[in-house]
């Protein structure tokens, strides 16, 4: 009998139906459902939750979570998951969805695709964040899936971000921030900003910089063994640090120490999907009409 962990952060129009077409599908195989004790709060109106039990923190016992929402979901469903190598299937109840590409109309069928096996994992590689400061202002998991990424604060001022690769100077980038992104994230936050698509399976990282004041300043895509140091200068007292959704502040001036983290996640993949589709479908690539 297979334990399954269901997550979800917000009710969008017609998602209830979405949720109760994943419930009956996973209790018509005889699975385990635990829904996340917040999210079945919001599903009440929902009858069919009565009686499915709750869960605040996973452990090695489930054997998948189910993640209802759009990427920003998955990237808080990470948080949960850690090191406990569950995968994560991503159901798309938002917009774009580079993570989340199960599609409402799709959940019957998919859920006997992954029952009986049918999908792949691909496991993504995380970027972690420690300092050496003695007031740890970091969020209590400090990896991310996506990206870590610092920049000003309470200002319109640039900010001085000096970057070091491997204890050797990179540059100092004069900028509104800069972003060290995965793969994964290669598609978010780092795209929006100029930087590269990078195909998950890549051993790389990406340093962006955000709206650079240096002319000479581009993406750069580096071997995700280099271990990346950046410290802030900048005229507020404070910078920001987020990792992915997740964010802190620190006192201007330190340092912040990123490198791959010693695990992954695994996200489910069903056999009729592959990254260049979904690059397609969301991207629009293809949509020329001389194709």
């Amino acid at each position: 009998m297979r334990k399954i962990a269901i997550y979800g952060q917000y009710l969008h129009d017609g998602s209830l139906k979405t949720v109760r077409r994943i419930l009956e599908a996973f209790i018509e195989h005889s699975c385990t459902v635990q829904i996340e004790s917040a999210y079945s709060e919001l599903l009440q109106e929902l009858s069919i939750v009565d009686g499915i039990d709750t869960f605040n923190e996973l452990d090695a016992s489930f054997d998948m979570l189910v993640s209802i929402g759009g990427d920003g979901t998955i990237l808080r469903a990470v948080a949960y998951v850690g090191d406990l190598n569950i995968p994560i299937l991503g159901v798309n109840t938002g917009r774009l969805g580079f993570l989340a590409t199960v599609q409402e109309d799709e959940v019957k069928k998919v859920v006997a695709q992954v029952i009986n096996g049918n999908y792949t994992l691909s496991k993504r590689r995380l970027i972690t964040a420690t300092s050496q400061h003695p007031e740890n202002h970091l969020p209590p998991h400090n990896f991310a899936l996506n990206e870590i990424t610092v920049s000003r604060m309470n200002t319109t001022s640039m900010i001085q971000i000096e970057t070091h690769l491997n204890d050797e100077l990179l540059t100092s980038y004069w900028a509104d921030g800069l972003i060290i992104s995965t793969p994964t994230g290669s598609t978010g936050y780092s795209l929006s900003c100029g930087g590269p698509v990078i195909s998950p399976e890549t051993n790389a990282f990406v340093i962006t910089p955000i709206a650079p004041h240096n002319l000479n300043a581009r993406p750069l895509v580096i071997p995700d063994h280099t271990v990346i140091k950046v410290k802030v200068i900048g005229r507020e007292d404070e910078f920001l640090a987020s990792l992915d959704n997740r964010i802190a502040s620190y006192p201007d001036g330190t340092e912040i120490t990123l490198k791959k983290a010693d695990f992954t996640i695994d996200l489910i993949e069903l056999n009729d999907q592959t990254f260049i589709e979904t690059l397609r479908q969301k991207l629009l690539w293809g949509e020329d009409k001389r194709n």
